[in-house]
């Protein structure tokens, strides 16, 4: 009976130990780190653009900015500037006054009136994708990044939206390749070797 059970256990045992590795190298691209940063107000870019694009220079005011949720208390990361942000934003050496946007040339000469909303919004995903073990040890990582990324730039004087300019990655989608040939050693350079 001994001989009979350590037959049936010799052919299975190679069985067994295919399927289970197989299974765990299957299941170890979810093991790999993964990123979510996504906007609480929009949830595409064209949502953030048609916002922008429905404010009227010299008619939307802070009232139309609350509606849209477009102030800084309900659009995280917006940066708050002064009239002294805004000259620093817009002027280059070679561009002046007569260069810019009407709105723009207002915000400024109405000094301390003058405020403006830098609105910076995103839906990005990051995910490590390729093999577990390559990741892990270091030999090679893929990185992907997916999403969209919008910027706006809201001029106000006394409360009235004056100018509104925006921009943007509609679609962002990057590839980072990462590849060190001797993995785990790679970041240890000269000084490991030499003992300095």
């Amino acid at each position: 009976m001994k001989n009979f059970n350590r037959a049936t256990f010799r052919k299975t045992l190679p069985t067994v130990v295919s399927a289970t590795t197989v299974l765990l190298l299957q299941g170890c691209a979810t093991w790999l780190p993964k990123s979510h940063t996504q906007s609480p107000t929009f949830q595409t870019f064209d949502e953030a653009r048609t916002a922008i694009e429905s404010l009227v220079p010299h008619k939307s005011n802070l009232e139309t900015l609350n509606t849209l949720g477009l102030t800084p208390t309900k659009q995280p990361n917006t940066v708050i500037l002064t009239q002294a942000d805004v000259v620093r934003r817009v002027f280059s050496g070679a561009m002046g006054k007569e260069d810019l946007d009407a709105g723009i040339v207002a915000c400024i000469n109405a000094r301390d009136a003058c405020r403006g909303w830098e609105l910076n919004v995103a839906n990005i995903d990051k995910a490590r994708t390729g093999n577990f073990w390559a990741d892990f040890l270091n030999f090679k990582r893929h990185t992907e990044t997916t999403g969209w990324r919008f910027n706006a730039l809201i001029l106000l004087v006394n409360d009235v939206v004056v100018y509104r300019g925006w921009g943007g990655q509609p679609v962002v989608h990057e590839v980072e390749v990462n590849t060190n040939p001797l993995g785990p050693l790679q970041d240890m350079g000269p000084s490991a070797v030499t003992g300095h």
